[in-house]
């Protein structure tokens, strides 16, 4: 069953370009670039059988937002 992640709310100025990175930010997987919340999507594969890992978020002023996330 694939991971869900939610993105209830975001800081800076949208656009926002979304990645899902490992938990060493050495492999980064670009998701979608959104400009509101809500937004939905699930951990691509390669990633998807870690239990850590870190969300990139990276506003139109390049402004980079950095959150691990832990799954058990």
């Amino acid at each position: 069953m694939p991971t869900q992640i939610t993105i209830n709310s975001l800081t800076g100025t949208s656009p926002y370009d979304i990645y899902i990175c490992d938990y060493l930010l050495t492999t980064c997987f670009y998701i979608d670039t959104i400009s509101s919340t809500p937004y939905y999507f699930n951990v691509p594969p390669p990633l998807e059988g870690d239990s850590s890992f870190k969300l990139k978020v990276v506003d139109n002023n390049n402004c980079e937002i950095i959150k691990p996330l832990s799954f058990i």
